[in-house]
Formats: structure tokens, sequence, C-alpha cells
């Protein structure tokens, strides 16, 4: 797999994870399945300001989950208008201009937030997601462990399995493996890690262990196109044909489609 391909796939497995609890930016990641996108409602009339904003981001937050940027923003608005002081509603604005790439007006409005609550572990999370996504690594660390050292924060597994993705695209497969490993500690069901843990095995040449990481997850979800290429790989470098052409027959019949197809019948298996 090409360090471009690969950089892709952990973007789009990590987007969904910048935020937890309310305040997930959800993308389209493969190779696993998406969270449930939520369907937005007209929200009831609120008559206290500050229940009124957390309304509208809440309901900003569902049509950012649906890619609707747009009235996410406005909700946004909306709840800041109705209470100025609401960090959650800074925060849902600074994960709408992320999504759509505006850097200068999500750091504003991560900063924003932060401001009013410097100690919102899921805030810091986010921005500490934010700043690996723009190239700021190691500044990032200081935010998801900021985050982690809350001990109300319910969704820890979330900061610890982001700071393995940064690490991974800071090229420090040691230092993501531990984060990985640590993540799956606190949430067996972390799905994404299974992959990347498989993925990085395969790139160091431990292959049982990266098709254990694969049998795992294949237990939890319908193998993807992308489960399925890297299977193969693995196949091949153990020798066990058997099971190369079986996953070959799975790429052909079920993701035909798919750009690990047209790799396989291009033969770039490495």
């Amino acid at each position: 797999m090409s360090s471009l391909r690969m950089l892709s796939i952990l973007l789009g497995l990590s987007a969904i994870l910048a935020g937890c609890a309310g305040t997930t930016v959800s993308s389209k990641p493969e190779p696993l399945p998406n969270l449930e996108q939520s369907t937005a409602s007209a929200p009831p009339v609120a008559a206290d300001p500050l229940e009124r904003a957390r309304v509208h981001t809440d309901l900003g937050l569902a049509y950012l989950r649906d890619g609707q940027y747009d009235v996410a923003l406005s909700e946004a608005k909306i709840a800041l208008d109705s209470h100025d002081g609401y960090a959650p509603a800074y925060n849902l604005k600074a994960l709408v201009h992320m999504a759509l790439r505006q850097n200068r007006e999500a750091e504003s409005a991560f900063h924003q937030a932060l401001a009013l609550a410097p100690d919102n572990p899921e805030i810091s999370n986010n921005y500490g997601w934010f700043l690996c996504q723009t190239g700021k690594i190691k500044e990032s660390y200081a935010h998801f462990n900021k985050a982690l050292r809350n001990p109300l924060y319910k969704t820890p597994a979330t900061a610890m399995h982001n700071m393995g993705v940064c690490a991974l695209l800071d090229k420090d497969d040691v230092t993501a493996e531990s984060y990985l490993f640590r993540a799956l500690k606190l949430d067996p069901n972390d799905l994404r890690a299974y992959y990347l843990l498989a993925d990085i095995d395969y790139r160091r040449g431990r292959y049982e262990d990266a098709r254990e990481w694969l049998r795992k997850l294949h237990e939890r979800i319908e193998p993807t196109a992308e489960t399925v290429w890297l299977a193969l790989r693995i196949d091949r470098k153990l020798g066990d044909r058997k099971s190369e052409a079986a996953n070959m027959g799975t790429l052909r019949g079920k993701f035909r489609d798919s750009p690990e197809y047209q790799l396989m019948m291009l033969g770039a298996f490495d």
C-alpha cells in the first residue's frame, strides 16, 4: 500500500474519532462502517437561553454528522446568539470549519471554546485532533493528554486512539502501536484499532500477528475491500495460496469497483 493511500485511510478512519459524547465529527471512514447518522428534526422551543443554546448545538451536531455543514453552522450561530458563553457551541463551530478545511476559523473557534471551558476533555481532544490534522502533531499530544487526565472524561479511548493515529502520521509505528494497544484495553470495540494494528504488523513483517488482528476485526464486522486487500497481501507473505485465492475471489466477486480490486489486477501487492 502506498504511503499516500495509507495516509488517506488513516485520515478517514480517524476523522470519525475527532470528538466524543456528542462532539464527534463524522466522515465516511474506510475500511470500517460509518457511525449511524442521525436525522435532525425541528427543536422544541426553549425559553431559557442556556437550554436554547444546548438544543441548537445538539441539532447542529446532528446536521454536521449528516454532512449538512451550512445548516450546522447556522445552528451554531443560533446557539451563540442565544448564549454567547456556551463553549460547546464554539466547539461545534470549530468542528464545522474543520470539516470545511477552514483552518483559521476553526482554530479561532477552538480558542474561544477552550477559553470558556479549559478543562472540557471533549474540546481538548477535538483541538488535539485539529492540531494533528494541520501538521502540529507533537503539539497535539499535550491536548490529548489533558483530556486523559480529566477523571470525568467518559471516552478516554477516543483520545488514546487519536494519539495512535497521529503517531502513525508522524511515521512512528512503535509509539502508535503503544497508544492503539492502550485504546483497545479501554475500549475492546474500537474497531479501527484492529485494522491499524494489523497494518502496522504487516508493514513490520509480523504477518501472523497481522492476520490475527484481522481475524478479530472480521469477527466484529463484515469484510470490506480494504480489509480483504490487507488479508490477501498477508496471505501472499505467508505463502497461504488457498486463503490468497479465496480473498482474490472475494475482491473479484464483491468489490470489483474498488481501488483495491484494481491494485490486485495490476499486481501491485507491495
